[in-house]
């Protein structure tokens, strides 16, 4: 299924669902079958309101009618309903939704506000989030692998900020790099925190 056509029924179902009335007739459909007429005395509305509710729950499947005489009778397709939204609420899917987002957006606008354009960190931001950008940032330099002595790491920060005691503390701190006790060798972590 293409990403737009997932995203698309996504908001057709939910679309379907965003109605106090329509909600009303799928709760009524799920204790019995009605008419057309039923529901519009049940619910104080008219028939033609009803048939136009019922439409929209018909085109994403979660009714359906059958004839009954002269008049049309309806029901909740439960398990189609069931289905669907067990197969469009997948735990697995949800993220699809977001494909098209720039995930780096965020990363892009915390490093233009606290970086002149050399790249050096001009202050340090209270926000933890905002703080977690600029560490990756700093991060990158080092290589994975890579063993750097505390002189090494201080050099390479100071090219980012003079408080290179805050920076080497917080990247070990916050598992960019580990080092070994006693002001050992450091190191950048594989597995860098989101």
């Amino acid at each position: 299924m293409a990403e737009n056509t997932f995203s698309d029924e996504l908001l057709e179902f939910f679309k379907a669902l965003a109605d106090p009335n329509r909600l009303k007739i799928v709760g009524l459909l799920a204790q019995k079958s009605y008419s057309v007429e039923q529901l519009a005395a049940l619910l104080g509305v008219g028939e033609s309101t009803v048939s136009h509710h019922l439409a929209k729950l018909a085109e994403v499947g979660l009714v359906a009618a059958r004839a009954e005489g002269y008049y049309s009778i309806y029901s909740l397709q439960a398990d189609a309903l069931a289905a669907k939204a067990r197969r469009l609420l997948s735990k697995g899917d949800l993220p699809r939704l977001a494909d098209t987002v720039d995930l780096d957006a965020f990363d892009r606008k915390v490093l233009a506000n606290f970086t002149d354009p050399d790249g050096r960190i001009r202050a340090f931001p209270a926000q933890e989030a905002k703080y977690l950008v600029l560490l990756r940032y700093v991060a990158k330099v080092f290589e994975p692998g890579v063993l750097y002595s505390e002189k090494q790491v201080s050099e390479v920060l100071a090219r980012f900020n003079e408080d290179t005691a805050r920076l080497r503390r917080s990247l070990v701190d916050y598992s960019f790099m580990a080092r070994e006790g006693g002001g050992g060798a450091y190191w950048r972590l594989e597995k860098q925190p989101a």
